[in-house]
């Protein structure tokens, strides 16, 4: 069976006293609300991934990776199993909302419109998106 391996970011910020998580929603049906990810590409690492894919989904040029948080094995619905790796990174990003067209392969016609939520409860997220959301911010808090 092949593996596809994944980098997950969950990107946070300080905001008025409150940490807050970044979350998207993109203009296609039926994706849900996300957090920034993709797919591991042939001779990177997880960390290089994850700093790559960060930018291109996001447009954010001054993220700080703070740790590897989790990694698991996830049997994604399309039947792929995936190898998944999740980040906590820093934003000092003071918009609240912005778009943002990807940069990564074939993402051309899509466009990702972020929020920052406050509380796992404030979004419900995509399957598999918030499994390890309560590590980050129990870990934050801290």
């Amino acid at each position: 069976m092949q593996v596809v391996e994944k980098a997950f970011g969950y990107i946070t910020r300080t905001h008025e006293d409150q940490l807050q998580v970044l979350v998207f929603e993109q203009n296609s049906v039926g994706a849900g609300i996300q957090v920034p990810k993709g797919t591991v590409e042939e001779g990177e690492t997880p960390l290089d991934a994850v700093k790559r894919e960060m930018l291109e989904e996001t447009g954010l040029t001054t993220l700080v990776v703070q740790a590897l948080i989790a990694q698991d094995y996830f049997n994604h619905p399309s039947g792929v199993l995936q190898k998944r790796y999740f980040y906590h990174l820093t934003s000092d990003e003071t918009r609240n909302t912005w778009q943002h067209h990807p940069t990564g392969l074939n993402e051309g016609d899509l466009l990702f419109s972020f929020y920052w939520i406050s509380a796992e409860q404030d979004a419900l997220l995509a399957k598999g998106h918030g499994d390890y959301l309560y590590r980050l911010l129990a870990k934050v808090k801290n």
